[in-house]
Formats: structure tokens, C-alpha cells, sequence
């Protein structure tokens, strides 16, 4: 898609937007984890989800919703404000989200520690 977008002469590499570079190149690597946190879609209120896949750039999670590529959305983390991020894709395991300004490394670490994926017999107790 990056490469239609650079021959029509609508961008150019370096100024690709992350949104469409993302569907093509992942340019941080993805941590699994749970964690439990808010989100939010402009003009409505806010609903609980499960972050399960996050990296520097975005994060998926359980919202099974039928949601526009690009729509903007808000995420809030535990112990953290609300981060912008838009929609990327949808599809029946929930949201893949990007977020507007990448997470500072030492924030993702913190997270990808303290929310681990349980074990399976943890789930099932």
C-alpha cells in the first residue's frame, strides 16, 4: 500500500503516515500481555476492554465493535492518562489501534512486566 501511496505522488517515503506504514511494516515488536483499561470513542463514554497485544506504536484489544479505519479513539491505561490512538483494523478477535505519539520504551517495559498473559491454569481457577 506504501509503495501505491508514493508512485500516485501523495506521499513521500518519509512522510507516510503511520497508519498506513503500519499495515505494511510493523516497526516495533508486539509483547503480549492483559491488561485491563478504559476506552473511549469521540462524543461517547467510555467502556471497559483488555489490551492483549501492545507495542511502541499501538496496541490491540477486545473490543468487538464495528468501527471505520480511522476513527479516533482514546486509551486508558492503568496508572495512566489517556493516550490517542485510530483505529487501524477490526475483525472477530477485537481492534488493532495506533497510537498518535509512539509509548516511551521505559513506559511499555513497565507494562509488558506488571501484565503479563496469565498461564493457562491461572484462567481457568
Amino acid at each position: 500500500m506504501t509503495d501505491l501511496l508514493t508512485r500516485k505522488g501523495i506521499f513521500t517515503p518519509t512522510t507516510i503516515p503511520y497508519v498506513y506504514a503500519a499495515e505494511e511494516d510493523r516497526c516495533a515488536p508486539r509483547h503480549d500481555v492483559l491488561i485491563p483499561s478504559r476506552m473511549r470513542f469521540t462524543g461517547s463514554t467510555s467502556f471497559s476492554v483488555n489490551v492483549f497485544n501492545i507495542s511502541l506504536a499501538g496496541f490491540a484489544c477486545d473490543a468487538l465493535l464495528q468501527i471505520h479505519r480511522g476513527t479516533r479513539c482514546w486509551l486508558t491505561l492503568p496508572g495512566l492518562g489517556a493516550l490517542e490512538a485510530s483505529v487501524v483494523h477490526h475483525n472477530n478477535e477485537g481492534l488493532g489501534c495506533a497510537f498518535e505519539n509512539m509509548l516511551n520504551p521505559a513506559v511499555l517495559d513497565r507494562y509488558v512486566a506488571h501484565y503479563p498473559v496469565p498461564e493457562t491454569e491461572e484462567l481457568e481457577a
